[in-house]
């Protein structure tokens, strides 16, 4: 159990947790649907959900039990019912409920009812609770297609079950892989589940999310497309949220008049209106051309909270914004000149983005 595992590892953290903070809920958003799945830690459980395109926030928390506003404290000694859970909030146009179940199962060890991998009891247990008829028709077609396969020795015991209630866990739990990367990593690694997934699944142990495609037309290839059609420097930077160097950039010094786009969808991102030279070795702006287009992360890499930036439909790490910018709103959207393309201005009919000429119409 993570208690014993790690019985340092919340010194300092949990002297003062804030309990079942809505701080971490997303925004809401009518368009946006929610699954709540159980599969053990859920430190382990947020990481292969947020990556997903279409997926906007994965929340931890706690669920299938019987008070209300359990703490850690409670949940983690097994005399509540609850079992440690996370909350996806998705936008079922650009990925499925379907994907997210084949992302699912590859995190667990559906054959073990008593806890998963090194963290034994019923908090622990592996399980998918469904919010409609339709997740719970979808749940155990899955299941079944999992049985059928033959892939596992022992019998399939993952329930499936109708969501009650989602309480999200205190804010230290949350995005806890970026906070805490170096304790997260040694625990997962003790754990044995990653072990345990690449020998059941081998090669297909990371699921393949396939294309999506927006009701605006702009679309996510596949990550072998993605791969295929990039730079090194491109894939790095926009799939695994890598940093260029600072002034050894395409666009850092960039004067010309036109628009930016995502590298991989196409998708509209910013215009060199409102662009400033801000010293910084990157290229950066005051606002995007289309803030609809634009998601914000809170990213913990660097031991501090800052705020990522990333493309809506492609899900391409862009940057980040800070509140040190220019008027007139105050902001300083750095980015990446690998996750961009540019479109000059003379060029905007040809490539398909003609609205946008009026930017820059005297």
């Amino acid at each position: 159990m993570k208690y014993l595992l790690m019985p340092l590892l919340f010194l300092g953290l949990v002297l003062l947790p804030k309990a079942n903070s809505t701080s971490t809920q997303a925004t809401a958003d009518e368009n946006l649907s929610e699954a709540v799945f159980a599969g053990g830690c859920f430190w382990c459980m947020e990481p292969p959900f947020e990556k997903l395109s279409g997926v906007h926030a994965v929340i931890s928390g706690y669920t299938g039990g019987k008070i209300e506003n359990p703490t850690y404290k409670q949940v983690s000694r097994g005399k509540t019912k609850h079992t440690e859970a996370i909350q996806v909030r998705f936008d079922p146009k650009l990925v499925s409920y379907e994907t997210l179940l084949n992302v699912f199962w590859r995190q667990i060890n559906p054959t073990d009812g008593g806890g998963q991998f090194v963290d034994r009891g019923s908090q622990y247990r592996a399980e998918i609770f469904y919010a409609d008829e339709e997740q719970k028709k979808q749940a155990q077609k899955s299941k079944q297609d999992l049985i059928d396969s033959h892939r596992f020795k022992g019998k399939i015991v993952t329930p499936i079950t109708a969501l009650t209630k989602f309480y999200p866990a205190e804010d230290y739990h949350q995005d806890y892989y970026k906070k805490s990367p170096d304790n997260y990593y040694s625990y997962r690694r003790g754990s044995g589940r990653d072990r345990y997934i690449k020998k059941i699944w081998g090669k297909d142990h990371k699921y393949e999310q396939p294309a999506t495609k927006s009701s605006s037309g702009y679309t996510r290839p596949s990550k072998k497309e993605i791969k295929k059609r990039l730079t090194s420097l491109q894939f790095n930077v926009t799939q695994k949220e890598g940093t260029e160097p600072p002034f050894r950039n395409e666009y850092w010094n960039n004067k010309k008049q036109g628009i930016y786009v995502d590298i991989v969808s196409g998708e509209p991102l910013f215009s060199s209106t409102d662009k400033y030279k801000s010293g910084t070795g990157w290229p950066s702006f005051t606002k995007p051309l289309d803030p609809d287009h634009i998601v914000e992360h809170s990213d913990f890499k660097l031991g501090s909270k800052r705020t990522e930036v990333r493309s809506k439909y492609g899900d391409s790490h862009l940057g980040h914004v800070f509140p040190d910018g220019p008027r007139p709103t105050g902001l300083r959207y750095c980015i990446n000149s690998a996750s961009l393309r540019f479109i000059p201005k003379e060029d905007l009919k040809k490539e398909g983005y003609e609205s946008f000429l009026k930017l820059f119409e005297k």
